[in-house]
């Protein structure tokens, strides 16, 4: 057990899976570290303070205040410990996540339409390409909308659980039907919130296969607790072997609604 990652180990973080992951958790590190020093030298303080300062030796208060400069001093150290874990630390990384998105025909794309209480999960085919989607054409038997009549829509497929390639960067648009909703993957050290009328991107690189619970990230209803679902990470080999057995034929007219529903019991 390294002595830096002592405190996160210690609060029993996930296990890391993402290849951005370890740079999240050092950073969670140092926050923890400057967290612990200025609890117990502040709480130090205080009863030195309680001790020092006591009526019985000070029966007569003082209004003169605090003539030395080491509060001071302390508190500038502070300012510019926190202010290199911000520039050097969280800000680059947002940075990266936010800005530098993977391109090519190697990323794999997904869409997360969250709603009270699941998740849904929209994969283009083999093309690359989302069909398109229209709130109005919504029902039971369509639960994204779907339009029929797009032809880069006939090879996309719906399902239940984020399943994802090892060693494959991929982007997850985040959105939702309803309420607010959060798309929390912990292991992946990434979240992002899904809000009605608008969607978001995030990216991240899996490095570890496996299979892990999502959890809502936002208050999202009186179900919220109950609106868990499943992320796994698959091999190369049988990523795209399950790809493959869940896209629908180009040379058959399958319904639209349901290649998702290979459903995964929760287990």
């Amino acid at each position: 057990m390294q002595i830096l990652g002592l405190i996160n180990e210690l609060i029993g973080l996930p296990e890391v899976a993402s290849e951005h992951g370890s740079m999240v958790d050092h950073m969670l590190e140092m926050v923890h570290w400057l967290v612990a020093v200025l609890l117990i030298g502040w709480s130090a303080y205080f009863f030195y303070c309680l001790y020092r300062f006591r009526q019985k030796k000070n029966p007569k208060a003082s209004y003169g205040g605090v003539k030395g400069h080491a509060s001071t001093h302390v508190e500038m150290g502070v300012v510019a410990i926190e202010a290199i874990l911000l520039l050097g630390f969280a800000f680059p990384l947002w940075a990266v996540r936010t800005t530098e998105f993977p391109t090519g025909a190697d990323v794999v794309k997904v869409r997360a339409v969250g709603e009270q209480f699941k998740w849904t999960m929209h994969y283009p085919g083999p093309d690359g390409v989302f069909g398109i989607t229209k709130p109005e054409l919504i029902s039971g038997d369509n639960p994204l909308g779907r339009d029929p009549e797009d032809p880069n829509g006939k090879d996309d497929f719906l399902y239940t659980e984020l399943v994802l390639a090892k060693d494959k960067e991929c982007i997850v648009t985040v959105s939702s039907k309803d309420v607010i909703h959060n798309l929390a993957l912990h292991p992946m050290r990434m979240a992002q919130d899904a809000i009605p009328g608008s969607i978001a991107d995030m990216w991240f690189k899996p490095i570890k296969t496996g299979r892990w619970e999502t959890v809502c990230g936002q208050l999202c209803g009186a179900g919220h607790s109950g609106m868990v679902g499943y992320m796994e990470v698959k091999s190369q080999e049988e990523f795209d072997a399950w790809y493959k057995e869940n896209t629908p034929s180009m040379n058959q007219d399958k319904p639209l609604e349901d290649s998702a529903a290979k459903e995964k019991p929760n287990s």
